[in-house]
């Protein structure tokens, strides 16, 4: 191991001039042991920045990916509840309110499968799993609970830790380090459920999208790809970015970004309580929800095959409900 790790710090720590690229099959070997916990400290912090200054090659995305889904613990959902959407929450918000948790309820009130997964913590921000516990939506505390609130109809937010431990210590090195790196690319590709799911892929380098095109051309499953709000997985409630659906080898525009701000007013804060209350008051029609994250709703109906055109979709997920308790009926 520590001639094979050696040999791979030269290879990919040479900066973004000098480095090469490694090929599927060290890409493979290399995370499946830092994912086992078989790199030292040291190997392993100077394999994360490497990383990070050089970025993933398609070849190592796709041996990185292998070696994440081999190890991936799953929930099962009924065949029959159709094609699930799937938001990887880990970023958070830092000055823009976090309105995941408003998509996915959206979503759920559609009768959508959502299974939002992320860190519980993130240094700093707002998570996600922040604004779905005053929601009243605690994270869960195991699969099989995720399991049994998604036959119920509702929404889930699963900690990382349960899904895909030896990833979750990988992304939790950014407390360390101090940077984001390839754990936090693969968590966006990660797998939850053992049925069909669409993932929503956000990101922030324009670099990276012809690498997720490139990707999601060879994997299985669709996606999603987008720029999207501090990099969590929701469209910007002021001025939307395009979203591309990435199916059978084609990258198809499905929302086209937008060409003027949308005014519609926003929570106060970003603080999770104030978040929380918003969203309530938007689900119940008391507030306007979004337009582009409306219009990102309506994608992920036309990308399960739920609707067949934005004007179905739309309409779908527009019509407001009550309360909260509504929503759960």
């Amino acid at each position: 191991m520590a001639v094979l790790l050696n040999r791979i710090i030269k290879e990919i720590g040479r900066g973004p001039r000098g480095s090469r690229d490694l090929g599927e099959g060290d890409a493979y070997a290399l995370y499946a042991a830092m994912l086992d916990g078989e790199v030292p400290d040291l190997e392993l912090g100077a394999i994360s920045l490497a990383l990070r200054i050089k970025g993933e090659s398609p070849a190592e995305l796709a041996g990185f990916h292998r070696a994440v889904d081999e190890r991936t613990r799953r929930i099962t959902i009924e065949p029959a509840r159709g094609t699930a959407v799937v938001l990887p929450s880990y970023n958070g918000a830092r000055k823009l309110p976090n309105l995941l948790p408003l998509l996915a309820l959206i979503l759920e009130r559609a009768s959508v499968p959502v299974v939002v997964h992320g860190l519980v913590e993130d240094y700093g921000r707002v998570t996600s799993a922040a604004v779905f516990t005053a929601l009243g939506r605690a994270p869960c505390a195991s699969l099989a609970e995720a399991g049994s609130e998604l036959a119920a109809g509702r929404a889930v937010f699963v900690p990382v830790d349960l899904l895909a431990p030896g990833l979750a210590r990988l992304a939790n090195l950014r407390a360390r380090l101090g940077v984001r790196g390839s754990p936090h690319t693969l968590a966006k590709l990660l797998v939850p459920v053992t049925g069909a799911c669409l993932r929503v892929v956000s990101l922030t380098h324009p670099d990276y999208f012809d690498r997720m095109r490139t990707f999601f051309a060879a994997a299985r499953g669709g996606a999603l790809l987008m720029r999207g709000t501090e990099g969590e997985p929701v469209a910007n409630a002021r001025k939307a970015q395009a979203i591309e659906w990435l199916h059978d080898g084609v990258a198809e525009p499905v929302v086209p970004a937008a060409t003027v701000a949308d005014e519609a007013p926003l929570p106060d804060s970003i603080d999770p309580v104030v978040t929380a209350r918003w969203i309530e008051r938007a689900l119940a029609g008391e507030t306007p929800v979004p337009k582009a994250i409306t219009d990102q709703a309506a994608a992920c109906l036309i990308a399960t095959g739920r609707a067949s055109g934005m004007e179905a979709a739309r309409a779908a997920v527009g019509s407001p409900v009550r309360s909260l308790a509504d929503v759960a009926a």
